[in-house]
C-alpha cells in the first residue's frame, strides 16, 4: 500500500520546482544531469532529517550552498531548499483525521543553515502567511514523541537507497545476525538470506526460483561456517561437484543476488530508492528484475532511475517518469500522460523512447 500521494521540492539543484504525484512503481528515464539522481538524494535528505541526521547528510552532499539551486537567468532566485509530502490519508483512533502533510524548509544561515517545519494544521496558514519559526539546525520532527509524531517520522525516515556499490563486502564471509535488508552496501546480504531461510522457508524458496529462472544451472544457496559467528555464502551449480563461492562469483551474478534479496525482502521499508539497477546485469536478466520491482512495489514505494532502454521495454507507460530539461529546470512528465497508446500498436515501449517520441533523450 502507498503511504506518500505526492511530494513537492524546490531549490534542489536542478529540482527548482517539481511536484509529483507519487505511484508503488516508478521507474525514471532521461538523459544525464536531468535530475533523476538529484529527486533521489532529495528524497534521501528528507528522510535523515526525520532521524535528526540533517546536518551530516548536507555536509556528505557538499553542504547546503552547493546543493541550492544555482541562480537563474530568468526566473526569482532560490534562496531555500523546501520539501512538503502530502501521506495517504489516515484516520486516528478516536475517528479524527490524521496529519497528511509535512513541510520542511531549509535556509542559508551565513556558513551554516537554519531549518523551519510545519505540519498539516499550520500549512494552510503557512502558504498564505509569514510566520517565523524558531530556528535550529535539525527538524523539530525527529524529537517529537507523540504517537502522530512518532508514526510521521518513523514513515519519512523508512527508506533504503540503493545505488551502484563496489563489491568487496559481498565477496566476504559475514557475521550471522538478525537482518532482514541486504545492506546497501552488501554488508548483510550472506546475514539476510540465512536469517530469510531460516525463518520464513517460503519467501526464501522464491529467491532460490528466482535464482533459478535467471540462471539454469544453480541449484541452491548453502551456508558454510567459516569461523565463530561467521558464515560463507556458496552457490550450488549442476555443473559443478564443487560450490562456488562468492568471491568466485561474476559481479553480475553477485549483483542480481543482492537485488533479488532486497526485492524479495519482507520488510522493505515505506520507501526505496534504486539507482541504474541495471548495472552489469546481462539484458536477458531485465525481465525479471522487473517482475521483481512490480512484487515488491506490493510493499514499497520503489522509486528507481535508469539509462537502460532494454529495462523500459519491459515497463509499462504508468510505471515510466520521464525527466526532461527545461530552461535548466528539470520537468518530469508520466508516461502515460503523453498518449503513447498510437505508438505501442508497432513498437515496444523502449523503441518509442529510443525514436524520441516521449522525451527524456539528450538533445
Amino acid at each position: 500500500m502507498s503511504q506518500f500521494e505526492s511530494i513537492h521540492i524546490q531549490g534542489f539543484r536542478r529540482l527548482v520546482d517539481v511536484k509529483l504525484a507519487l505511484r508503488p512503481l516508478m521507474v525514471m528515464i532521461g538523459a544525464n544531469g536531468c535530475g533523476k539522481t538529484s529527486l533521489l538524494d532529495a528524497w534521501r535528505l528528507l528522510a535523515k532529517s526525520a532521524e535528526g541526521k540533517l546536518g551530516d547528510t548536507l555536509s556528505l552532499l557538499g553542504g547546503l550552498n552547493e546543493i541550492l539551486t544555482r541562480p537563474r537567468p530568468t526566473g526569482p532566485k532560490t534562496a531555500v531548499l523546501e520539501f512538503q509530502v502530502e501521506f495517504a490519508k489516515r484516520v486516528q483512533q478516536d475517528g479524527t483525521p490524521a496529519e497528511s502533510e509535512y513541510l520542511l524548509r531549509i535556509f542559508p544561515n551565513g556558513i551554516g543553515y537554519r531549518v523551519e517545519e510545519a505540519k498539516q494544521t499550520l500549512l494552510a496558514l503557512f502558504r498564505n502567511t509569514k510566520i517565523k519559526f524558531l530556528e535550529r539546525s535539525e527538524s523539530k520532527l525527529s524529537a517529537r514523541s507523540d504517537d502522530e509524531g512518532r508514526f510521521i517520522r518513523d514513515l519519512l525516515s523508512s527508506m533504503c537507497f540503493a545505488r551502484p556499490f563496489e563489491l568487496s563486502q559481498v565477496r566476504l564471509p559475514q557475521s550471522v545476525r538478525p537482518s532482514t535488508l541486504p545492506g546497501e552496501q552488501g554488508e548483510a546480504l550472506i546475514a539476510c538470506l540465512y536469517s530469510l531461510r531460516e525463518t520464513d522457508r517460503d519467501r526464501f524458496e522464491v529467491v532460490e526460483d528466482t535464482l533459478r529462472a535467471a540462471f539454469p544451472d544453480f541449484e541452491r544457496l548453502e551456508f558454510p561456517p567459516v569461523a565463530a559467528g561467521m558464515l560463507a555464502l556458496a552457490w550450488k551449480d549442476r555443473q559443478f561437484t564443487q560450490p562456488i563461492y562468492m568471491h568466485q562469483l561474476s559481479e553480475g551474478t553477485l549483483r542480481f543476488l543482492w537485488l533479488t534479496a532486497l526485492l524479495l525482502s519482507r520488510d522493505l521499508p515505506a520507501v526505496t530508492l534504486i539507482d541504474e539497477p541495471e548495472v552489469s546485469l546481462h539484458p536477458e536478466l531485465l525481465s525479471l528484475l522487473v517482475d521483481l520491482m512490480r512484487e515488491a512495489s506490493q510493499r514499497t514505494q520503489l522509486i528507481v532511475a535508469t539509462h537502460s532502454d532494454r529495462l523500459i521495454r519491459f515497463l509499462k507507460p504508468e510505471e515510466v517518469m520521464v525527466c526532461d530539461l527545461e530552461e535548466g529546470a528539470a520537468k518530469f512528465t508520466w508516461g502515460d500522460a503523453l498518449d503513447l497508446q498510437h505508438w505501442l500498436e508497432d513498437y515496444t515501449l523502449d523503441q518509442v523512447w529510443q525514436m524520441g517520441v516521449m522525451g527524456g533523450r539528450a538533445s
